[in-house]
């Protein structure tokens, strides 16, 4: 028993040095700020690649040239369209119509700084992260670096509005009129794309719109655990598939698809591109340098005859992963939550957090009431782990006495023990069972942790205002430790004198990996070690009181 025990004490160290090692590398570096007022300029060595067009089924109808590359917009007045929501604040550049900066008003970058807004979408040195878009036709249509011009330089959701409305003009001539809307609506993260094109000329028009995302490679993030960056494709036959930089180079997005969506994560945030459901669209992706790719689709042809009048309608999604609202936008974009092999045991996890925190307010007190759920729910398993454990206490002093009698004879020795346990009806891994029932859920609650934006600088009381931030006063992880030294001391002592010293040196292990974890996480491991040290303290002493009585 005592080796199992070690041994599993051992993996679950190794555990914790992985996800340490996870939470140093996704949280060490800050998250890069927003400039504070004007428009950056992207570096202007950016190479423009073309490419052949590829080979499309319909004749005369341009497909968009696939490497639709970004061209650096100059801050100047009247270059660019700033549009705020209650939850988006957008730039739109005239230059391509694109949206070349997004923030998220609700989700500040520090906690201390809740003036300086998160900047999903962004062109400054270190981010190159743009939505894109255009038409591509059979003659003059504006692509993504098409001139518009805008009737306003700022828009803004009014007192009491459901929406806001942003329209720029485009014409070629006296031949072709388009009319580009964005429509923004209140509490809403997903902006609709129109184009309505008029075909005034004296020929028949066919054209196709398009719709990209252009994203710098981040930098690398290999290692034993990490959080996914890079682009995501749904398919009614496969509804989430995840690509890394790596992927898209060796094997491009190149898919016909009816409905679908395609996108790019990060850590808490997505952005997808939505074509209509009903539509058949052609899903791509490119390398476009070293650094940068592109993921993007468009959509069926659309002809024109003279005088006519037609539309391309499409939606992108800009924000937070939150569960209760991706699912409702597209199906499998609440796949983008990715909680790890351990889904099964970390959806429901949340799904009862989501709840208790409905009613309580507080995402701490929620943590202390599942953790509580889970030890009434694995209360007779857990108990029956003590008292193997009281047992193994009370005939101690027998095993060590053994140890003298049989010495260096280990088959004597085992047999003996055996014996013994039999005796007393002791199960010798029974021990062994409180621990197995913590692993699997501690690492269930740190990828949603880690990966729940709703818990993202979600404040529990005192010190602690972020409970996906490591404790800043390392108060939680001291706790942690003394409660681990504590539950040291109710158990039965190993016989070996390493194994000893292995089991004495392990709080103070635990308690320095522990200081990098998220507070979440040690409040659940306290609580935990604290409710698991009252109910070994009642078994072992009714367990005492039933010999002596």
């Amino acid at each position: 028993m005592d080796n199992t025990r070690l041994f599993l004490f051992i993996a679950l160290s190794f555990v914790s040095l992985m996800l340490w090692d996870a939470w140093q590398r996704d949280y060490h570096t800050p998250e890069p700020a927003a400039p504070e007022s004007t428009e950056v300029a992207p570096p202007t060595d950016i190479p423009t690649i073309d490419m052949d067009v590829p080979a499309t089924a319909t004749p005369n109808v341009p497909t968009p040239q696939r490497p639709l590359t970004y061209e650096p917009v100059a801050a100047n007045i009247g270059d660019v369209v700033t549009v705020h929501t209650d939850v988006l604040e957008l730039s739109i550049s005239l230059l391509g119509g694109g949206i070349s900066r997004a923030k998220l008003p609700q989700y500040p970058v520090e906690l201390n700084e809740p003036e300086n807004h998160f900047a999903l979408l962004d062109h400054v040195p270190g981010r190159l992260f743009i939505h894109q878009g255009g038409i591509k036709g059979t003659g003059e249509a504006p692509d993504h670096r098409a001139r518009y011009v805008a009737d306003a330089e700022h828009y803004e959701l009014s007192p009491g509005a459901n929406e806001v409305i942003v329209n720029l003009r485009w014409a070629a001539g006296d031949n072709l009129e388009v009319s580009k809307r964005y429509t923004l609506r209140r509490g809403s993260y997903v902006i609709d794309v129109d184009y309505m094109v008029t075909n005034n000329g004296a020929e028949v028009w066919s054209g196709r719109g398009y719709e990209q995302l252009q994203r710098e490679q981040p930098e690398s993030k290999r290692g034993l655990i990490y959080t996914f960056t890079g682009a995501a494709l749904s398919t009614p036959e496969k509804r989430y598939e995840k690509y890394d930089y790596d992927d898209l180079e060796d094997a491009p997005i190149d898919a016909d698809v009816e409905g679908g969506w395609v996108g790019v994560l990060e850590h808490y945030f997505v952005s997808a591109l939505l074509p209509p459901p009903d539509n058949s669209s052609h899903f791509y992706s490119l390398i476009l340098d070293d650094t940068r790719y592109a993921v993007g689709f468009w959509g069926p042809p659309l002809n024109l005859s003279p005088g006519d009048s037609g539309s391309f309608h499409s939606s992108v999604y800009v924000g937070p992963k939150l569960q209760d609202v991706l699912h409702d936008v597209a199906p499998g974009l609440e796949l983008t939550v990715d909680f790890g092999v351990l889904w099964f045991i970390a959806k429901p996890l949340f799904v009862a957090l989501d709840f208790i925190h409905n009613i309580t307010g507080n995402w701490g007190f929620a943590i202390i009431i599942i953790t509580l759920s889970l030890k009434l729910l694995f209360y007779p398993l857990s108990a029956a782990g003590y008292r193997s454990m009281a047992k193994m206490r009370k005939v101690q002093p027998r095993m060590m006495a053994m140890k003298e009698r049989y010495g260096g004879d280990r088959t004597r020795m085992n047999q003996a023990m055996m014996e013994l346990y039999k005796e007393e009806k002791i199960n010798p891994l029974g021990g062994c069972l409180p621990i197995l029932i913590q692993i699997p859920v501690f690492i269930s609650l740190y990828w949603v942790l880690l990966e729940s934006v709703e818990l993202r600088q979600a404040p529990f009381g005192l010190w602690i205002h972020d409970l996906s931030s490591k404790d800043p006063f390392y108060i939680l992880p001291l706790i942690m430790g003394v409660s681990m030294w504590i539950q040291q001391k109710l158990n039965p002592a190993p016989m070996d004198p390493v194994q000893q010293k292995v089991m004495q040196v392990l709080p103070f292990a635990f308690t320095i990996f522990f200081m990098f974890f998220p507070s979440g996480l040690v409040l659940y491991w306290v609580v935990n070690n604290v409710l698991s040290i009252a109910q070994q303290w009642h078994i072992t002493r009714t367990i005492e009181n039933a010999e002596n009585a």
